[in-house]
């Protein structure tokens, strides 16, 4: 079973690349991430690896003057894992544990770990625990020739890893079990959307930790979990809304990040079906992050691989209240991050107005502008609900 305990917090060092298809920039960025990542399964980052290369070292994803230095540092710091920002092969990831002599975590497990730490229900823990059982397969050779080094903490959440349990036929039968529950499970899911009827459903999808929860709550003035952390909650979470005179379903999802693991995206079938079946997307953002185009873009490409890309979609640019940027003091030059006060109007003159797709800005948190955001959701579910219902469209005249 899944262990739901919190990580004891780890010292670990965060190791990325710059290829000619990540360039310096964007390689600090996804190490940020892994840095909140990290911080989220409760270890503590201490240093930051980088190194230039054409493609990564099939044997050891890093040169190996550049992994020298890793151990180097690892030793004389006594750091006990180091965790990698892309997924590794099984053969790296066995070559790493053997020169670096500690434990090693890719992006993946990273994340992985995170899922079973805030998986509470038992749709939430089968998902999780299918993704890790599909993750850990054909890594099974490391735990075979290291059990000795497997102490818990970040990682090492979720299935258990005594000799019996790494059998590879034990797996696939555990694999083939946690399919057959969660077939169960997406029928049981698929009957309630089916019993839902033909009302309009609204799907709240984003990156991570963009305020979909704490907007949900605002909204359907219900008690979603929300919490300023990544992937606060698992569990697809569906209310009735009711603007003016027409109710509609409002979906909490799963939050998106960049390089989703593919055993997550297979494994929250159910989850990715409320949204391709959703009739219209807010698409929430977080737009105090200083990333939030590279988060639209990610969220969208998921959403392209899901068949949902071209759906009626509602851009909600969320945090307006948490928004800072960058001014330049002409008499020293310094540059420093300061509260930019934006008002709507300004906000409605940035090319985020500007997009083919319908805007707004919103802080859930402070409740600031709300009530255009309602007018705007009415107006949009409206449209849906006329097509669905044509000779209903009179009851809505006196709005």
């Amino acid at each position: 079973m899944i262990e739901t305990r919190e990580a004891i917090s780890e010292k670990a060092v965060l190791i990325g690349i710059i290829t000619q298809h990540q360039n310096e920039k964007q390689s600090k960025e996804y190490l940020d991430e892994l840095e909140f990542l990290t911080l989220t399964a409760g270890g503590v980052p201490v240093k930051r690896f980088t190194q230039k290369l054409e493609r990564p070292n099939p044997k050891t994803f890093l040169g190996t003057g550049k992994l020298e230095d890793v151990k180097a540092y690892i030793e004389s710091h006594n750091i006990g894992t180091a965790i990698f920002d892309d997924e590794l092969s099984p053969a790296q990831l066995r070559n790493i544990e053997n020169f670096l002599d500690c434990k090693v975590l890719d992006r993946t497990n990273l994340i992985l770990d995170i899922f079973a730490s805030r998986a509470q229900t038992s749709s939430a823990k089968a998902q999780v625990e299918l993704a890790q059982y599909q993750y850990l397969l054909p890594r099974l050779t490391r735990l075979w020739t290291h059990l000795d080094k497997q102490k818990g903490g970040i990682g090492m959440r979720g299935p258990g890893e005594t000799e019996i349990e790494t059998d590879r036929r034990i797996i696939r039968d555990k694999i083939t079990l946690l399919k057959k529950k969660l077939a169960t499970i997406d029928k049981q899911m698929a009957v309630q959307r089916k019993n839902r009827g033909k009302m309009v459903r609204v799907a709240l999808v984003g990156y991570t930790n963009v305020g979909k929860s704490t907007l949900m709550n605002v909204v359907s003035k219900s008690d979603v979990f929300a919490e300023n952390k990544l992937f606060a909650t698992l569990d697809t979470t569906v209310r009735k809304v009711v603007i003016k005179n027409i109710p509609f379903l409002m979906t909490d999802t799963v939050g998106f990040i960049r390089k989703l693991p593919t055993q997550l995206v297979e494994s929250f079938k159910s989850t990715l079906d409320e949204v391709r079946e959703a009739d219209l997307l807010l698409h929430v953002v977080d737009i105090s992050h200083p990333n939030f185009e590279d988060h639209i873009a990610s969220v969208n490409k998921i959403l392209d691989e899901i068949d949902s890309a071209n759906k009626p979609t509602v851009m909600v640019f969320n945090k307006i209240d948490a928004y800072t940027h960058e001014t330049i003091d002409e008499d020293d030059l310094v540059t420093e991050k300061t509260k930019a006060h934006y008002s709507l109007a300004d906000w409605e003159k940035t090319w985020m107005n500007d997009l083919e797709k319908e805007s707004i800005f919103i802080s859930a948190l402070n409740k600031d502008n709300l009530d255009n955001f309602k007018e705007k959701t009415y107006d949009e579910v409206r449209k849906i609900h006329v097509q669905r219902f044509p000779y209903s469209d009179f009851l809505y005249q006196e709005y």
